[in-house]
């Protein structure tokens, strides 16, 4: 499964463009209290299969992680189960935070 990759600055133009992608953060709870995208939605890799219902096949998603490498897991599982929109972050929140761009603790409710 081939995955479709998408660095800090792609992914600002889309954050830019109508519709906005849906951002999924895919790391533990702990990691996203230390520091999150703006607006990313929280689903740790190990709840993906019982929450797929939750992922629009028809919106453009981007997935992101620490590095890259959980998130890529994310777009091979969903490709593999008909999902042709999602998007991989490669250099995960490390590389948008490297590129000095916004960052926040994800607040748990």
């Amino acid at each position: 499964m081939f995955v479709k990759n998408i660095d800090s600055d792609e992914l600002v133009e889309l954050l830019e463009k109508k519709p906005i992608p849906i951002l999924i953060d895919v790391r533990t709870p702990q990691e996203m209290a230390q520091a999150s995208i703006p607006n990313g939605k929280p689903m740790p890799l190990n709840t993906l299969p019982l929450r797929l219902d939750e992922i629009s096949k028809e919106e453009q998603v981007v997935f992101y992680c620490r590095t890259g490498a959980r998130s890529a897991q994310a777009c091979m599982y969903l490709g593999d189960r008909g999902y042709d929109n999602v998007y991989n972050l490669y250099g995960g929140i490390i590389s948008w935070a490297k590129s000095g761009l916004p960052i926040q603790p994800m607040i748990f409710d």
